[in-house]
């Protein structure tokens, strides 16, 4: 119970950090509105999209993308905290130490839901509609919720590696975006040349777009559902103990 105590002080410590640097809301609100603008108005027109509507296409993809860049956050935070000595203060205190990394990825949860309701929001103004019924959407939105935690796990190592936090933030965006562009959450991967083709199909950044879409449009899900489950889980599994090894690594400095 301490340990979850711990925990919810420090993800409360996150958030409130959000509420005092309001320009970090603009990854989680303008950042991601500008690219459904940009994608819909300006490069919709000219992208095919078979059986669907541009809108219906881009929004899970986009989604999916902010999804796994919520986490940044806790990159820059867990980087700064290191810089500033903040992480020796919490080993001298009488707290759970796996507090400091678990209330940093349970704060990242709840500023992913702020976002998926201004992104479905957004959505939902320039065209996409759900094709699917209540659970299938509610599924949808929980695997987006799974898939930005298992990200956010990613983050924190990153940040518990960079040397400063502009470096976790490079870091971050230069290892994922590619990621997130080479797949199907923008174009059809039938659209790019055969080499790439085959990357972008076997992308699991792929698989999570196509699951939302399938459980949001009703659109063919094979098994990407379960591997963008799976997937998900693995991150987890490898880099919630990468990012507690780090830690360690850091306050025994």
């Amino acid at each position: 119970m301490n340990a979850v105590t711990d925990t919810l002080v420090l993800a409360k410590r996150s958030l409130l950090r959000i509420r005092r640097q309001p320009d970090l809301l603009v990854g989680f609100t303008v950042q991601p509105v500008m690219f459904v603008l940009l994608f819909v108005y300006v490069f919709g027109g000219a992208i095919e999209t078979p059986g669907l509507e541009y809108a219906d296409f881009l929004i899970p993809g986009i989604i999916v993308q902010s999804m796994v860049f919520g986490g940044f956050v806790t990159a820059l935070g867990l980087a700064d905290d290191l810089k500033k000595g903040l992480m020796d203060r919490f080993r001298s205190l009488p707290m759970s130490r796996s507090a400091v990394l678990t209330g940093r990825t349970l704060a990242d949860v709840f500023s992913n839901v702020v976002q998926l309701v201004v992104m479905i929001g957004v959505g939902l103004l320039v065209g996409f509609s759900f094709k699917t019924g209540v659970l299938e959407i509610v599924a949808g939105i929980l695997l987006l919720l799974l898939i930005g935690y298992a990200f956010s796990w990613v983050f924190a190592f990153i940040g518990l590696t960079a040397s400063s936090a502009e470096a976790a933030n490079a870091f971050g965006f230069t290892v994922l975006f590619p990621m997130t562009f080479v797949s199907s959450a923008f174009v059809p991967v039938e659209s790019m040349p055969s080499w790439l083709e085959v990357v972008a199909e076997n992308n699991p950044f792929t698989k999570m777009v196509n699951a939302a879409r399938a459980l949001f449009l009703d659109t063919p899900a094979g098994n990407d559902v379960w591997l963008a489950v799976l997937w998900s889980l693995a991150i987890v599994a490898v880099f919630a103990p990468l990012s507690a090894w780090r830690y360690r690594r850091a306050i025994r400095r």
